[in-house]
Order: C-alpha cells, then sequence, then structure tokens
C-alpha cells in the first residue's frame, strides 16, 4: 500500500507519469482550467491576469474565447 509522506504538491514527473497514457497534458489542463475560470467568473481578462499570473496580452486572448463561448451558447436554441 502507498501513502503520501508529505502534504506537499506532487511532482511535475508524478503527474506525468499518471497522466502518459491519457490524451491530457498538462499544458492542456492547464489551459482548460484557465478558460474553465474565465467562464464561470466572466470574461475578465483582470481577474484572469491576476488568478492565474498571465500576460495581460495571454488574459485578453482567454477573455475574448470566454467571451465568444458565451455569445455562442447564448445563441443556441435550448433544448
Amino acid at each position: 500500500m502507498n501513502t503520501a509522506l508529505t502534504t506537499g504538491p506532487v511532482s511535475s514527473w508524478w503527474i506525468e507519469r499518471k497522466l502518459r497514457s491519457q490524451a491530457a497534458t498538462l499544458d492542456r489542463l492547464r489551459i482548460d482550467r484557465q478558460l474553465e475560470e474565465a467562464l464561470v467568473h466572466g470574461p475578465d481578462a483582470l481577474h484572469l491576469a491576476e488568478a492565474f499570473g498571465m500576460a495581460d496580452k495571454t488574459a485578453i486572448r482567454y477573455a475574448d474565447s470566454a467571451r465568444a463561448l458565451l455569445e455562442q451558447a447564448a445563441e443556441q436554441p435550448p433544448q
């Protein structure tokens, strides 16, 4: 039986080993998390830049993508 020896974060090696057979990568998970944040809290570039420490231009790009997804969802008729 394996147990944790500490309460610190796991290493990137451990995560990559667990994800090796998956279609997901650390970059894809990070991008998905940032876009999800933009969708949940609204397409606010300032919030994204502060929450993730990303550059202004990157935050604006994510906010624009979230805004487009939200507008596209609003245009779809309910099913």
